[in-house]
């Protein structure tokens, strides 16, 4: 995976969401205007430095002259999650982030709402990177489906049941109880906080 910067990501993002729209790329000076650049030159900076790592190709005698590299499909960022449905369920996919930030593997990541985690660091908005599982330590912070809902919270068992705990003195624990449904879906491998400027 191509290791990217959050800037960059945003560059990319703006590429290929012109693309899908219009047909075409951006000019250097419409990322600009988009992103808030102060000049052209930072937006050609970042396309260069995404011909590098290989997330766009260049080509030559074009002012829009950006094509995207295919191959990149990216890692579903999943929105609000709709009831009862699969996690990554279509309905529920928010966007693709073409390359993947963190320096672990990840099969889907999760917008955080609420602040039930932020004594972990993770606060509303924050994207958590997460990997498929169907278990977990006591401890792990998991993305954990309760009947109809999805949450993420840190995991613990013992011989009374499954407890998931917040990072937040303002939330109780959630413990499970043999009626209802219950599941892990993932792991939580770290976060990507989108809006730092």
């Amino acid at each position: 995976m191509i290791n990217l910067t959050n800037q960059q990501i945003k560059v990319f993002e703006v590429i290929k969401d012109h693309v899908v729209a219009n047909g075409f790329p951006p000019t250097r000076a419409e990322i600009a205007k988009i992103l808030n650049f102060k000049s052209v030159n930072a937006a050609e900076s970042h396309i260069k430095a995404l011909v590098k790592k290989g997330a766009i190709e260049k080509v030559p005698g074009s002012s829009r002259g950006i094509k995207l590299v295919e191959e990149t499909t990216g890692i579903p960022l999943i929105g609000k999650v709709a009831a009862g449905s699969p996690i990554t369920a279509i309905e529920n996919i928010e966007k693709t982030i073409p390359v993947n930030p963190l320096n672990k593997l990840v099969d889907f990541f999760l917008r955080v709402e609420g602040d039930s985690m932020i004594n972990a660091g993770i606060l509303e908005n924050d994207l958590v990177g997460v990997k498929h599982s169907k278990v977990a330590e006591n401890g792990q912070i998991v993305v954990a489906r309760i009947d109809e809902d999805v949450t993420l919270k840190r995991f613990y068992k013992d011989n009374k049941g499954v407890r998931l705990v917040a990072e937040n003195n303002n939330y109780k624990d959630i413990l499970v109880n043999e009626q209802q449904f219950f599941s892990i879906e993932g792991l939580a491998v770290g976060i990507v906080r989108e809006n730092l400027n």
